[in-house]
């Protein structure tokens, strides 16, 4: 499916836009956006935009348009087969994932239906509890308008970075640069990943991945990781390169690629 939506993202512009709603649109729709890999194709879009090929603003634009659309029909979905869904044999292989949802939306539901947008397992799925919750709709409808209008561009962000870097113009100081960008990216993310993981070691139970990194070895390792990371993204905006780079930047954002 990836390299069909690469093949029709180069045909034109019209095409790149309809790919990047299309995306956003199932990646948000109830359950399919459990198996679909619509994070890495949304960075994919994203390298895109970056490269000059698509139009930033029409992008996002296309994006809202999409998770609106996904999300909307998963409410509608959830309301209108509440009883069948909690019947199917899916949810209940994963009922802790749906008690977990259901739990967070009876306590904070406007808090939960912002903050799952941006979390890979609930996309798909608060939206459709919401729904099956019979959630009024004036509480739904604020945070996911504002969930639906940040979503693209922070999944676009990968993307958008890595493409602005493949424009700069090769010399010797550009490959290094680059190679910094990447492990200082890496190192940023992973750094974000573990100081999660360490929020969330109270709350964890016993699985393979919690023995791996208790709490005491977190406790260490997310503020050293996250250190070297600002030690790596200073050495970068420090580097040569970096007006080269923030002048591409710039002009993908402002919609002016030359």
């Amino acid at each position: 499916m990836q390299a069909l939506l690469e093949h029709f993202v180069t045909q034109s512009a019209s095409y790149s836009l309809i790919a990047i709603a299309l995306v956003a649109f199932l990646e948000s729709l109830a359950l399919v956006g459990l198996i679909l890999p619509g994070t890495v194709m949304m960075a994919g879009l994203g390298a895109l935009i970056g490269s000059g090929e698509v139009n930033f603003w029409q992008a996002w634009l296309a994006g809202i348009v999409g998770c609106l659309l996904g999300d909307w029909i998963s409410f509608w979905l959830g309301w209108r087969f509440k009883k069948p869904l909690h019947r199917w044999s899916f949810m209940k292989k994963n009922k802790s994932l749906l008690d977990k949802t259901e739990h967070a939306l009876h306590q904070h539901s406007m808090f939960t239906i912002l903050v799952g947008r941006f979390v890979g397992p609930t996309r798909p799925l608060v939206p459709m509890v919401a729904g099956m919750l019979d959630l009024p709709v004036a509480k739904f409808v604020v945070p996911n308008i504002i969930g639906c209008l940040f979503w693209p561009p922070v999944y676009f962000l990968p993307g958008i970075l890595a493409g602005a870097a493949i424009d700069i113009p090769a010399d010797a100081q550009s490959s290094g640069f680059k190679w910094l960008l990447l492990t200082a990216g890496l190192l940023l993310w992973i750094g974000a990943w573990l100081c999660w993981r360490l929020w969330r070691s109270g709350k964890s139970g016993s699985s393979r991945l919690s023995q791996l990194l208790p709490r005491a070895r977190l406790i260490w390792l997310a503020p050293l990781v996250s250190g070297i990371a600002v030690v790596a993204l200073v050495a970068a905006i420090r580097h040569p390169s970096m007006p080269v780079y923030a002048d591409i930047l710039v002009r993908v954002v402002t919609g002016n690629p030359q």
